[in-house]
């Protein structure tokens, strides 16, 4: 029985490539923000709609670093929302790590793209 790969999760690390925070101190909830739209079945309307991130593209703190996963899937969703954060991450001179991120304990093992 074969099973397809799972997607690659990127992190966009709230980190300069010189080891310094990036600010503004909400980038990672205003990133996955602009990105909320891109869900599994489109964008949603109605009272609520705003409400929430994608599940592509969520803001998270990882041992005290803001960080932005980027599903690899928003690739083949929305080639330009992809781009997009990719673009946003090398524009401001960010880390970039592909990873898993593992529910039940508090490490991430993570490599440089």
């Amino acid at each position: 029985m074969s099973s397809s790969p799972k997607p690659r999760e990127v992190f966009i690390q709230g980190l300069t490539l010189d080891g310094r925070t990036f600010r503004p101190s909400d980038w990672a909830e205003r990133l996955a923000g602009a990105m909320s739209c891109f869900r599994p079945g489109g964008a949603r309307g109605g009272p609520g709609a705003h409400i929430g991130y994608s599940p592509y593209c969520v803001p998270r703190l990882i041992n005290g670093v803001k960080c932005v996963i980027v599903n690899e899937e928003l690739k083949s969703i929305e080639p330009m929302a992809w781009d997009f954060v990719m673009n946003f991450a090398r524009d401001n001179n960010l880390q970039v790590a592909e990873a898993c991120l593992l529910p039940d304990s508090g490490t991430v093992p993570a490599k440089p793209v």
